[in-house]
């Protein structure tokens, strides 16, 4: 019997969720019998609102309002959603020409928070792929003038970092193609640590002729290469949060180091982290609930993505886009 009282007492923690996410107004037992099939009296209702008051679960705003959750009403709810919830196949198929219109990495991910910022009407964010975890693919050079180069560094996550370089001589196409050869045959392959390391070695071993050009390049990679650029986020949809009023969030978003380090402890590809209210490190961010996950490729988590938004949030919803998106970005970059 306490079994089928306590899943009843469940099904009505999930009925005032839902509704008060649907409609952010105090959820009565009136109301809650009229709109979901519960089989039981509104004195059963009204008891099991009293127990899961007395639990911390909702809460009574007014002496004669209705229930609100709690966040740790909100925890439970998310804890029992069970699976996500399917995106329809128009959905998908849009998701995924959208993704697929990006032109390199960034304009990818630049194009998975302005989608999901639109599917979940909440902000959006995403992080770069991490430096620390990039080997260099590439080095391209570039004249842009006989005594200026230009330095494009790309990774094998996509990354693209660019340096110019002023050069003491001029060069010629051939120096620039020897110095490219001689850049790449150092630098591709390698971590970025690594690549540091044989660039100085490039440069104390560098041919005469071209020492002075390759020096300097070397110099300025390694600079790039050492200052380790900190990973850089990509926001939409912050205008979303002030229909809630969520000042606070909208300041902690711009702070980029809180964030970074949300997205830093995502867990592995295809789980779907929730915090909720206080459960989130920054005070900042206490009214809001922030849904993440990773995006990657060969099996590696690359950086973190997800949605912030108000604890009254959908949930079920927001968890199947986020997790939808994740994974297309993830087939994208796999070149699947």
């Amino acid at each position: 019997m306490a079994g089928s009282t306590d899943r009843r007492r469940q099904e009505v923690l999930q009925a005032i969720v839902a509704d008060y996410i649907a409609s952010q107004e105090p959820v009565g037992s009136k109301s809650l019998l009229e709109r979901h099939k519960l089989n039981v009296s509104s004195a059963t209702i009204r008891n099991d609102m009293a127990v899961l008051e007395a639990e911390g679960l909702i809460a009574q705003q007014h002496a004669s309002s209705g229930r609100i959750p709690t966040e740790k009403g909100y925890r439970q709810f998310v804890d029992l959603i069970h699976g996500v919830k399917p995106l329809s196949a128009p959905e998908r198929r849009a998701i995924l020409s959208f993704l697929e219109g990006g032109v390199d990495l960034e304009d990818v991910l630049r194009r998975s928070v302005q989608l999901l910022a639109q599917l979940t009407r909440q902000a959006a964010v995403v992080q770069l792929p991490n430096l620390q975890v990039s080997r260099v693919k590439h080095c391209e050079v570039v004249a842009l003038s006989p005594v200026r180069l230009l330095l494009v560094l790309i990774t094998d996550t996509g990354r693209v970092e660019q340096r110019n370089v002023e050069l003491d001589e001029a060069v010629d196409a051939d120096a620039v193609r020897r110095l490219r050869d001689a850049l790449n045959g150092a630098l591709e392959g390698k971590t970025l640590t690594e690549a540091s390391s044989s660039l100085v070695q490039l440069a104390a071993d560098a041919p005469e002729d071209i020492r002075h050009p390759l020096v300097q390049s070397a110099t300025r990679l390694i600079e790039t290469l050492v200052e380790q650029p900190r990973d850089r986020l990509i926001l939409a949809g912050t205008s979303n949060l002030t229909r809630p009023g969520l000042p606070s969030v909208i300041e902690a978003l711009e702070e980029q180091v809180t964030v970074l380090k949300l997205l830093a402890s995502v867990p592995d590809l295809g789980s779907v982290h929730v915090l909720i209210g206080g459960e989130n490190e920054d005070e900042d961010l206490h009214e809001a609930s922030v849904v993440a996950t990773g995006y990657g490729s060969e099996g590696h988590t690359l950086g973190g993505l997800g949605v912030v938004g108000p604890t009254f949030m959908d949930y079920s919803g927001t968890i199947s886009k986020v997790s939808a998106v994740a994974r297309y970005v993830s087939r994208v970059l796999a070149g699947e």
